[in-house]
């Protein structure tokens, strides 16, 4: 049984629950990954998800399809980290699974799912460097949560190599997990009536390729083709408590550039997205209305058995609830405010810090392209 891999030896669990004390001022760890070759990098069509669209054209509802599709989504998810795993990993996220529904249940997977040991990322000599993992079959636990697309475009991703990633990949399929976030790829899945492709970016050579304008343009036009509704995904921008304001300007973290992580999104609107989904910071960032389309600069921490730091704004969370319409405009969203418990475990949060964290940070970010927060955390259209 997946649990039975907490209580392994002592010294192994004694080591790795040392390793795992986080910076409290980042909430993550190390923001590095190890590229991995070129010749590497998976293509579309690669892993049974990312299938060449072909030639179809984008039907905008046409043909007496589904008035509008439901998405919830979230941020940076894992369930541990190998020998760190929850006593009980099948009801970890039991308290919020009643919100892990819609026609698409989206999450950005911070981590691996191999049995691997061996990483690439961290060498003898290395300090507050850490690679993430959990058993192959804790994506059963993700798909009877609710979840039903993941994103692997991000900086641990490629924490165990090509051998790991490939298992991370493999792992989600057999669950019934559609992955996205490779070079490339384009992943559609049927939801509402509709087929939404999912495109996942990030910074990283086995990512899709967040700061490379031509290719973003490319690969979101590609997807716009290839189904009704386009949801684009990026896991960017600088981390930490410091980082909850996006600059409208190239972010760094530890020496990497995170991105322009603005002019990314309304450049991925631009071509044909129709909602965008952030990642990265381990916070929360504001929201905006870009030309009728739905930007979450970051979804924050989403859970993390251990992972990550819970100080402050680190520990605010939440799932978006969006309502697109057939021709992929805004039509209705709603923040469901988590807070992440002692051992990183998200659970429903009545003061609802996080609706209050999105309305002002919109606000003071985007003026009046932000979106607005009311009761019950329903978010309205821009003011402008």
């Amino acid at each position: 049984m997946p649990s039975s891999r907490a209580s392994r030896s002592s010294a192994l669990a004694v080591a790795a629950l040392a390793a795992l004390i986080c910076l409290a001022a980042t909430g993550c760890f190390d923001g590095t990954v190890r590229d991995p070759p070129s010749e590497g990098r998976r293509t579309a069509g690669a892993g049974g998800n990312g299938a060449d669209p072909g030639t179809r054209t984008r039907r905008g509802g046409a043909g007496g399809a589904a008035a509008a599709v439901k998405i919830a989504a979230v941020g940076d998810t894992t369930l541990g980290t190998t020998p760190i795993l929850p006593p009980d990993p099948a009801d970890y996220l039991d308290a919020v699974s009643s919100e892990l529904t819609g026609d698409a249940v989206f999450g950005n997977l911070e981590g691996t799912l191999t049995d691997v040991a061996a990483s690439p990322k961290c060498g003898e000599d290395s300090e507050n460097c850490f690679a993430f993992r959990a058993p192959p079959e804790y994506a059963e636990y993700l798909a009877a949560a609710g979840f039903t697309v993941m994103s692997t475009a991000n900086n641990h991703s490629y924490d165990f190599g090509s051998a790991g990633e490939a298992e991370t990949k493999a792992a989600l399929r057999r669950a019934g997990i559609a992955q996205t976030g490779s070079p490339g790829q384009v992943t559609v899945v049927e939801a509402g009536g509709l087929e939404v492709a999912f495109v996942g970016f990030s910074t990283y050579s086995n990512t899709a390729p967040l700061n490379d304008p031509e290719t973003v343009r490319a690969l979101v036009r590609r997807a716009r083709s290839s189904a009704d509704l386009v949801v684009v995904s990026f896991h960017g921008g600088a981390e930490g408590t410091g980082s909850r304001h996006v600059p409208g300007a190239h972010e760094e973290y530890l020496g990497e550039d995170r991105g322009d992580v603005e002019a990314f999104a309304h450049l991925a609107v631009e071509a044909g997205a129709d909602l965008v989904l952030g990642s990265g910071p381990h916070v929360l960032r504001g929201m905006e209305i870009y030309r009728g389309r739905l930007i979450a600069y970051s979804l924050g921490n989403f859970s993390g058995y251990q992972n990550f730091s819970l100080t402050g704004p680190l520990g605010v969370s939440a799932v978006l609830h969006v309502t697109l319409a057939a021709d992929g405009s805004f039509r209705a969203g709603r923040i469901a405010s988590l807070r992440l418990v002692e051992d990183g475990r998200p659970v429903p949060d009545p003061d609802e810090a996080a609706a209050a964290e999105v309305a002002e940070l919109s606000r003071q970010d985007f003026g009046r392209r932000g979106v607005t927060v009311g009761e019950a955390g329903r978010i309205g259209g821009a003011t402008g």
